[in-house]
């Protein structure tokens, strides 16, 4: 692999890979909403390759901005942005908008994941018989709940 000295030239990769990847966390969470486990098992597999595109795009740039002389990170994107054509500007601007829009759907979709989690721990609970208010027991019986109190004899 030949490494380019334009820092740009991934962009339009890059801008792909991202919208790609926003649209598969959104329709992630379609699949939360309906808990569909197979497709939630599709999307994650093709969320993790998508995520491993925009990961080899964006280390392609970085070796780029390095040979351009600028440090090897956004900051250094930025850097060069300051001297680059309005397109590549444009273009890097067009990235960050679907970087952020895909970061809040994720962090969303983090929301929906706990949530199912949490649901699942408390029907784990129920079948374990583990009341959250102490009412029955493990055998189907009304527990009594009553408090233990110690007498201290001082």
């Amino acid at each position: 692999m030949s490494v380019s000295t334009d820092p740009a030239a991934t962009l339009a990769q890059e801008r792909q890979a991202a919208g790609a990847l926003l649209e598969c966390l959104l329709q992630e969470q379609q699949l939360l909403a309906a808990a569909d486990i197979d497709g939630l098992t599709h999307s994650n597999a093709r969320k993790a390759a998508l995520v491993q595109k925009s990961a080899s795009l964006a280390q392609q740039r970085h070796l780029a901005l390095g040979t351009a002389g600028f440090s090897a990170s956004e900051e250094g994107m930025r850097q060069w942005l300051s001297g680059a054509p309005q397109a590549a500007r444009e273009a890097w601007e067009e990235l960050m908008r679907l970087a952020g829009q895909a970061r809040e759907a994720n962090r969303t979709n983090g929301l929906l994941i706990h949530t199912h989690l949490a649901r699942n721990r408390e029907l784990l609970g129920a079948l374990r018989g583990e009341s959250a208010g102490g009412v029955y027991g493990p055998g189907g019986q009304q527990s009594v709940g009553a408090v233990s109190r110690r007498l201290v004899v001082g």
